[in-house]
Order: C-alpha cells, then structure tokens, then sequence
C-alpha cells in the first residue's frame, strides 16, 4: 500500500530528525559503518567514541575560527599579495589557521598538517593529516561578500575520513565522516540526480582567465558550456561550490592548478553525498594533486569530461562586431 509506506516513511524521517536533535550531535549514522580495523593502528580513532570525541572537539574549533571570521568580515581589512596579485591573504586567515592548529596540536599532539599559511609543503604521509584552509575564498572576504568557508579534512593512512566546512556567515556547517553521509547543520544532503548537461547548472572558475596562460582554456570551456548548460555559476570559493555540489544546489563543477586543502573536505562531502569526485582527466581523485571535475551524477561527470576533450588544445575565436 503505497500511502501507508509513505506515512511509514514521514515518521521514520521525523524520529530521525528528533534523535539528531535531543543528541546536539552532527554524527548521523547512514546505515554504514567506520571500518575500525582499518584504523587499529591509529588509537585517536580506534572506537567509536574516540572517533566521535575527536568529530566534535575539531567541530567546535571551527566554529570557533567562525567566530574569527565574522568579526572581520565587515572590518577594513590589512591585506597582503602572496605568490601572485589574486593570491590574497589576510590577519585573519592566519587567526583562524592558528587557532585550529593549535588546538588540535594540544589535543593530539602527534598528528601532521597540511595548511595553506603555515604548512602549505608538508607531504601528506600515513600519519593522521589534518588539510585545513582558513578562509577559502579570501578575494570574497576581502571584499565582504559572504561566499567564504572554513575547510578542515582529515586523511589516515592516506585516505580521507572526516571533514568539515563552515560558512559562518550564513551559518551552515557541512560535515562527513566516511562511510556515514554527508550533513548541513545535522541535516543528510544529497547530490543531484541530473544526468544531461542540458538540465544542468554547473560551476566553473571563470576568474582563473586573468593569468595570461589559462585565459584561452577557461574563456574556451566556458564559451562551450555556455551553450549547453542552463547555467552557469562562479562562486569565488572553491570549497563552497563543492559544497553546493554536496547539496545539490550545483550539479557539477570543475577547477585545476589548486592545491590540496582546496579540495579535500569537500571531496569527501560530495562523496558521501553520492556523487562522482575524479579528476579532470577522468582518472581518480589524488589528495596531493588537486585537480577535480565532479558531479552529481557519473552520466553527468561523463559529459563534462567528454567536453574537456572536445575543448583541449583548442583556442576560441570570437568575430569581431
């Protein structure tokens, strides 16, 4: 009787949502599990409180770093040029990376990090990794747009087990943990199910055109999605898009020349919220070689690589009025 499965389904879906609230937890279990043998060798996480415990301790870091973040974002911020003129960092990137470090150094005082201010050239190893971006989209912080996250992955052994991003500006906290889905604010997200390019919105970088030696590619790809896609999106933030990948609010998104702490927390969310990470090239997704074409779907994903193919070595041409 398919009313009955219906109601039977609600009730489940909104004793779920009561559990979650009446824990003040955002570990919800998917019907999987950590695989606990893998991570014998690793005590920090060898049981399910201790992987719990250390969930929410750096949780609670992050927000914490939120809390940096917000009472900048309206300031008039001092403002430094790193390796090129829109590799932009400010004091607050470096608070923010700071607190998280040390906090977790006091906590677990034998792990590694892989950070963007202060730990950009660490291998990532088989020791617990933390890969953290303070503020990933800085241009937009600078400039108090509200597009920006906090990003915090961890790898063990190599491979991703956690992560969480912050918006703390609009207050949505993304997290997962392998093997359990993919949360906002407690809540499962999901990818989309769009299967063809001409149902989908897509995020591409296109502010990547102002280096000389990427223009014609991006400017090229772009021109070519542009006629087959519904829409296109650039956000000004990595780790939100993949995000909005993760939620389903985009249905695919593509970006190289990045490094890893751009990508691996929302890799792991997009993920286990059911989605395609690989990279560009259609070979699988590498922590330390950042380069990533996702979607929500694999029909989706194949599509856009099969226009990376079409487009590559290709320079666009556009008549002059």
């Amino acid at each position: 009787n398919v009313p009955e499965t219906t109601n039977f389904l609600l009730q489940f879906l909104s004793l779920t949502a009561h559990f979650v609230e009446v824990c003040g937890t955002y570990l919800v279990l998917r019907g999987k599990m950590v695989n606990f043998e893998e991570l014998s060798g690793f005590p920090d996480f060898a049981t399910e409180a201790k992987l719990q415990e250390c969930f929410n301790y750096v949780v609670n870091l992050v927000q914490k770093g939120g809390s940096i973040v917000e009472e900048g974002f309206t300031k008039t911020k001092e403002v430094k040029i790193k390796a090129f003129a829109a590799d932009l960092v400010t004091e607050y990137d470096k608070r923010v990376e700071d607190l998280i470090i040390e906090g977790i150094r006091e906590k677990y005082p034998n792990h590694k990090f892989i950070a963007e201010e202060s730990a950009a050239k660490n291998p990532l190893t088989a020791d617990p990794t933390w890969i953290i971006d303070p503020i990933d989209g800085t241009t937009n912080f600078v400039h108090s747009n509200p597009l920006i996250a906090i990003s915090v992955a961890l790898a063990v052994d190599g491979k991703l087990l956690m992560a969480i991003c912050l918006n703390p500006i609009h207050k949505e906290l993304y997290t997962a943990i392998r093997g359990r889905g993919a949360f906002l604010n407690g809540t499962p997200i999901h990818c989309s199910i769009v299967t063809e390019l001409k149902n989908a919105v897509i995020s591409i970088e296109v502010s990547l055109a102002w280096a000389d030696r990427l223009r014609d590619e991006v400017i090229g790809r772009t021109h070519v999605l542009s006629g087959r896609v519904i829409g296109i999106r650039s956000l000004g933030s990595i780790v939100l898009a993949l995000c909005y990948v993760a939620r389903g609010s985009l249905d695919a998104y593509q970006m190289e020349y990045l490094q890893p702490w751009d990508i691996a927390a929302g890799a792991l969310l997009i993920q286990e919220a059911g989605g395609v990470v690989k990279n560009h090239r259609g070979g699988e997704y590498d922590i330390m070689k950042a380069q990533v074409l996702v979607a929500g779907t694999q029909e989706l994903y194949d599509q856009m690589l099969a226009v990376n193919r079409e487009c590559e070595g290709k320079v666009i041409t556009f008549a002059k009025p």
